[in-house]
């Protein structure tokens, strides 16, 4: 699927100077961005999912405890 993605000029430079760098398309560090982005979002989701999960069954010893 195709997109256009909008950047601020000052976004664009710093793309710029970081594919230079790094020897790689621009093209190419915005697709990594998005991946690590979807797989820390991700790994996000299930730390809440399992800390509310602990918590409902955690919930009565932590009451005591306070």
């Amino acid at each position: 699927m195709a997109m256009n993605l909008r950047l601020r000029d000052d976004q664009t430079e710093a793309l710029k100077r970081r594919a230079e760098a790094e020897g790689a398309s621009m093209h190419a560090i915005v697709l990594k961005a998005v991946d690590d982005y979807l797989a820390r979002t991700a790994q996000e989701v299930i730390v809440r999912k399992t800390a509310k999960e602990q918590a409902a069954k955690w919930h009565e010893l932590l009451e005591r405890l306070k």
